[in-house]
């Protein structure tokens, strides 16, 4: 039975994903800072985890090597973000931002790397966001944190393909569907991205043959300007 860990785990994508892997006979186990939101998930392993202490990322990874061995599929999902004009942000909240965004990803995708290169296979996803290729104004904390998470995943790609560890970073280009982002605005149902097909799209890309490993896909709505 394949393992799965989902870093930054929440009611959006994560439990879509979460829901696709179960359906698929995946183990998986779901790391947040608050686990009471996950509480629906009783078929999952919950664990406490904030993403930016590295002795709690390598917490996690203890527990679940320790229960299962070592994860097939980590997918790094946490995300923070502070908006406004650039003379005006606050230092810690931009701070912050990056560390969620960027540096949380390097302890997981390292904490992750490490164990699967002495496995010998493993895939690691990245979740991104437009930001990650396009800076908006009163948005450079965000772009500033999911340029570097993208940088991220294309080093680790390219050191860790050949050594059987697939790499890939996903731009979510659009809004998710949630409850607070209801469908209704111009376009249709379907102008947010379903995370339900999302999820989908992780799997695909998680069971691709290795002769043709994508590093990165972009998925937007249909009505999403490029």
């Amino acid at each position: 039975m394949q393992t799965a860990l989902i870093v930054g785990a929440g009611s959006g994508l994560s439990a879509s994903l979460a829901r696709l892997l179960k359906k698929e006979n995946f183990r998986v186990a779901l790391a947040a800072r608050n686990t009471e939101k996950l509480s629906a998930f009783k078929d999952c392993l919950l664990l406490k985890c904030d993403a930016v202490d590295a002795s709690q990322v390598e917490q996690v990874f203890e527990e679940i090597e320790g229960k299962w061995g070592v994860p097939d599929l980590v997918v790094y999902n946490a995300g923070y973000r502070t908006r406004g004009p650039v003379a005006q942000l606050d230092p810690a909240e931009v701070k912050k931002t990056l560390e969620v965004s960027a540096y949380g990803g390097f302890l997981v995708g390292q904490a992750a790397a490490k164990r699967m290169l002495a496995k010998g296979a493993g895939a690691i996803f990245f979740t991104g966001a437009s930001a990650s290729v396009k800076g908006y104004a009163e948005s450079a904390p965000f772009a500033m944190g999911k340029f570097a998470l993208r940088g991220l995943a294309q080093s680790m790609a390219r050191e860790l393909a050949p050594k059987n560890i697939h790499v890939a970073h996903f731009v979510i280009d659009g809004a998710i569907r949630s409850d607070a982002a209801a469908p209704g605005r111009s376009g249709g149902p379907d102008a947010l991205l379903s995370p339900d097909e999302i999820a989908a799209t992780y799997l695909a890309v998680y069971r691709q043959q290795r002769s043709a490993w994508s590093w990165e896909l972009e998925l937007r709505p249909w009505v999403e300007k490029f």
